[in-house]
């Protein structure tokens, strides 16, 4: 199959479009203009004593570790980005910070404001360029429990084998009170009356006959009575 002169002409400018559209998007991604991201992390006090290389350990973090950058000998950083809303965030292995979102318009104007998971309809503002301070250190271990008196104290074995020797010690004492001993003469307890043994064993091992027993008793009672 051999190609004409008109199909050679349309195979070109079609390349040529191609690599036309190419460039023009190459230079719309270059001539992006970048703003910079600034700000300042104040140290730990009790963490930076001990270990006064801690910004060497601490880095920020834009939108999750897409754009990085670290801290310089006074703790400032700038990050340039385009034009956007970011979340920043400090990473610290021993002290939380709280993280910021900042919003940059296509004019390069800034806004930080608070990141409320809760209401993200609710704006509240802060002060650019950022200033992060540190909060609650992070607990890797929980602590040890100590041992304490009282623990021995309030334990179930102990309360079961002293609080009878308090009754038995207490209860009497109680008794020679007068007004507490009426008080437990008038107490009238309800009376139960219990059935005989040998009614019971009838009752289990005999079955049928218990009915017989219980009346023959019944009937000798009444005859002593009698």
């Amino acid at each position: 199959m051999k190609l004409t002169a008109v199909d050679g002409t349309f195979f070109f400018k079609l390349i040529c479009l191609t690599f036309f559209v190419s460039v023009q998007s190459n230079e719309g991604e270059t001539s992006k203009e970048l703003f910079k991201i600034e700000g300042k992390v104040q140290a730990p006090d009790a963490w930076a004593k001990l270990n006064p290389d801690w910004k060497l350990h601490t880095y920020i973090l834009i939108d999750g570790g897409e754009y990085r950058a670290f801290l310089k000998d006074d703790a400032s950083f700038s990050v340039s980005v385009p034009s956007g809303s970011y979340v920043v965030e400090v990473s610290n292995p021993s002290v939380f910070y709280e993280p910021v979102r900042v919003d940059i318009n296509s004019k390069g104007k800034f806004r930080a404001r608070r990141i409320n998971h809760v209401q993200p309809s609710a704006v509240s503002q802060m002060t650019y360029p950022l200033k992060f301070k540190p909060g609650m250190p992070y607990r890797y271990f929980q602590q040890r429990e100590q041992w304490r008196i009282t623990d021995l104290l309030f334990s179930p074995m102990v309360l079961m084998m002293f609080l009878p020797l308090i009754l038995i010690f207490i209860l009497p004492k109680m008794m020679n009170d007068p007004e507490t001993r009426k008080e437990m003469e008038n107490i009238q307890m309800p009376k139960y009356e219990m059935p005989e043994m040998s009614e019971m064993l009838t009752s289990l091992f005999g079955g049928g006959d218990a009915k017989k027993t219980t009346k023959t008793t019944s009937s000798k009672g009444v005859a002593k009575r009698k």
